[in-house]
């Protein structure tokens, strides 16, 4: 099969999954693709929003277009990490004879969802962290990998809210996207309410398998990058940190932090699949820009006297991108 009609069936796939999960989740069109976006990335997505708006209904649903195998954990402030990854039992055959048997947690799952992560302590949270960036999970000195494709949407309520937790820097940073649930519109809420109060149930069909999307995957990382736009996708990186030569403005006097290396990683890699989705087999300046909020605006650490004035992650990379602009 050509490239071209490689790309092509990409697309198809890609729109027709998109269909399907729409068909649950009404005026979240953004928010539908860019979660697509993470699966298909291999990636992760940290979902914000306020209770009630169907952040939970939409992994469920994708999990069930995609025939993925899927668990959602309810993270409360009385969890431990066991109730996550799984714990060793002793248990006792027949015969008598006793042994140590690993129960595996809700993590061995393909699509996870953990609500409301920030509810849970610190450490709690971390038991995350080698899940998502290795695949694996280690418990009593035994590595256990993870199955593939493997992704982890976690949905947090606004941080000042009460009996929340900040989620710590290391793990923001393993996260690809950044998504930002709003309130809908009155048109959408009313068919949200018509479709979530009759006796009618919405039927989905399953559309992909697992190894269609890791050869969709595979077929993302060939996609190639230019010089020049490789280089754009590192100054907008650059710019976020304040001692760097094309700093912006915000970033010099607000940002005591900058985004990583994996946020160059997050860049990269999702605008591949914007390039993709738009029918071209090479990334363009503007897909990069297309994907640099969702991919930056949970990698920047504010100092004190941006925190003192209110300012926002997503107004430094909006500032960045603006200046980005002119030099380019």
């Amino acid at each position: 099969m050509s490239v071209e009609d490689q790309v092509q069936q990409f697309r198809k796939k890609f729109q027709r999954i998109k269909v399907e999960v729409q068909k649950r989740i009404i005026g979240q069109d953004s928010v539908v693709e860019d979660i697509l976006i993470c699966l298909f990335a291999n990636g992760h997505a940290l979902i914000e929003g306020v209770p009630g708006l169907g952040k939970t209904r939409m992994i469920q649903t994708l999990s069930e277009v995609l025939d993925l195998s899927f668990k959602r954990i309810q993270f409360t402030p009385d969890m431990m990490p066991a109730d996550i990854t799984g714990t060793t039992i002793l248990v006792e055959d027949q015969q008598g004879r006793k042994r140590f048997e690993f129960q595996s947690g809700p993590i061995f799952s393909q699509v996870i969802l953990a609500d409301e992560i920030n509810r849970a302590t610190p450490r709690t949270q971390s038991a995350l962290l080698e899940a998502m960036q290795e695949r694996t999970v280690s418990i009593a000195r035994t590595t256990h990998k993870l199955g593939a494709p493997f992704c982890v949407f976690a949905t947090q309520n606004p941080i000042e809210m009460d009996g929340t937790y900040p989620l710590p820097e290391a793990q923001l940073d393993r996260f690809l996207f950044k998504l930002k649930i709003e309130f809908p519109d009155r048109t959408d809420l009313i068919q949200i309410m018509q479709q979530t109060t009759s006796d009618h149930q919405t039927e989905i069909e399953s559309v992909c398998e697992a190894d269609s999307i890791l050869q969709m995957q595979r077929l993302i990382r060939g996609v190639p990058i230019a010089d020049h736009v490789a280089e754009y996708a590192s100054l907008i990186v650059t710019a976020t940190h304040a001692d760097q030569p094309n700093a912006s403005e915000m970033a010099k006097n607000y940002v005591e932090l900058g985004a990583s290396v994996r946020g160059l990683q997050a860049l990269v890699l999702t605008a591949k699949i914007k390039a993709l989705l738009d029918g071209r087999y090479n990334v363009a300046i503007e897909d990069i820009r297309t994907v640099t909020l969702p991919s930056l605006r949970h990698r920047l650490l504010i100092n004190f006297e941006g925190q003192s004035e209110q300012i926002s992650n997503d107004e430094i990379i909006k500032d960045i991108l603006e200046t980005q602009e002119i030099k380019s």
